[in-house]
């Protein structure tokens, strides 16, 4: 999963980098609304972590410009705590409010229950025949036995099952894989899909030519 941080406490955003890389996610970290202006219109994110106080302005103005077309959760994280900011961020489209200082457990607990959520769906596992993928820990069993996935594999394997039916393209998936200041090698992409059909079976993912790759739905 992606997720665009947008803080301007860099001490803060440090910390916050190695929290959510040691969940595998890749982070896209900018200080100011222009910045993450730019990014929405260039990249596709999963999620978005919004301080309100950013160097050129409130993150409220980017919540506006987001909100125009954009429908994926946004976390706000601030350390303005009145009602009246929370009812601006809320109502301009925050889907929830964390106030500084937090705990780093609680912040992915919320993206975890934010994702279940805008994906329908009411539990952290991910069901798919003798397949089970355990979001929170991390796990993949296949006919009851844990498997050894790597990150990327785990976190492509998560996109995958998370829109079984729906043909994912290769730079969607490479966007949600990668962030802006990871190298790509050209044939990445197909090495970890290689991996997830040698260690699963070799029908889960269908390559649809030309287009991208998918799980069928069940």
């Amino acid at each position: 999963m992606r997720i665009l941080l947008l803080e301007d406490d860099r001490q803060l955003a440090k910390g916050l980098l190695q929290s959510l890389a040691m969940q595998s996610y890749a982070v896209d970290h900018f200080e100011s609304v222009k910045e993450g202006v730019n990014a929405i219109a260039h990249e596709h994110y999963d999620l978005v972590i919004l301080d309100l106080g950013l160097a050129d302005g409130s993150g409220l103005d980017f919540l506006r410009v987001f909100r125009q077309e954009q429908t994926q959760p946004v976390i706000i994280l601030t350390a303005r705590d009145t009602i009246e900011d929370k009812i601006q961020g809320l109502d301009l489209g925050a889907d929830d409010y964390l106030p500084k200082p937090f705990d780093a457990n609680e912040l992915q607990a919320r993206i975890r229950a934010l994702i279940r959520r805008s994906s329908g769906r009411a539990s952290n596992d991910l069901i798919y025949g003798e397949l089970s993928l355990d979001q929170k820990g991390r796990a993949i069993t296949y006919n009851g036995e844990l498997v050894n996935l790597s990150r990327r594999e785990f976190n492509l394997l998560e996109v995958l099952l998370t829109n079984s039916g729906k043909v994912m393209s290769r730079s969607h998936l490479e966007q949600t894989l990668y962030s802006w200041d990871e190298d790509i090698e050209s044939n990445a992409l197909e090495v970890h899909i290689h991996n997830l059909r040698k260690k699963l079976y070799t029908t889960l993912i269908k390559t649809v030519r030309g287009v991208g790759y998918m799980v069928v739905k069940e």
